[in-house]
């Protein structure tokens, strides 16, 4: 399953994608362990093998849609994004992602999030996605608003950090941000 976009590429992960994904989280550490919970400064390659079995079968389960963010010339693995925290009963999921520090800043994570959000919301059918950020990250935020989100507030303390609770901006998007037409 491929979603093309500009200049990127979403798939599933496959099992031989681990020693790209380890690379790439090695090559952005400073950068993902700072805003992103699973990242720790001993991340290991074994911990990358895991992380896409679990992909696979959280995605067999419905509880996770987790997608490699690859160029569209090639196949270098440029980071990841995904659907999770999956509400069924009132129908919407949180969308996340992150790129390697050598892509950052050119357009990558926009793509990539524009492409997991059709995914979402018109293959999916959910009904929203919500975006999660931390206030000491403008980075990602850039990236909400350029993907077409709309920021809704601001959630206190909602995010837990190296031990300390951060506000986070919220935003969402519905298919309505997809076509022009937001409800």
């Amino acid at each position: 399953m491929f979603f093309d976009g500009h200049a990127v590429r979403i798939r599933r992960y496959r099992p031989n994608d681990a020693p790209a994904l380890f690379d790439a989280v090695r090559e952005s550490l400073d950068d993902l362990c700072a805003f992103l919970t699973w990242c720790r400064p001993d991340y290991r390659l074994e911990e990358s093998r895991d992380f896409i079995a679990r992909s696979e079968s959280a995605w067999e389960q419905g509880e996770e849609y987790n997608f490699a963010i690859v160029d569209a010339p090639g196949e270098t693995l440029l980071g990841g994004v995904g659907l999770n925290r999956i509400d069924r009963v009132h129908n919407f999921a949180n969308l996340g992602y992150w790129v390697r520090r050598s892509y950052a800043g050119r357009g990558v994570a926009t793509s990539a999030t524009r492409l997991i959000a059709r995914f979402g919301l018109m293959e999916m059918g959910f009904n929203r996605l919500e975006i999660l950020v931390s206030e000491l990250n403008p980075a990602s935020q850039r990236v909400a608003q350029k993907s077409g989100a709309k920021l809704e507030g601001i959630l206190r303390n909602r995010l837990v950090l190296a031990g300390r609770p951060h506000n986070a901006f919220v935003y969402s998007l519905v298919s309505g941000d997809l076509t022009g037409d937001s409800d």
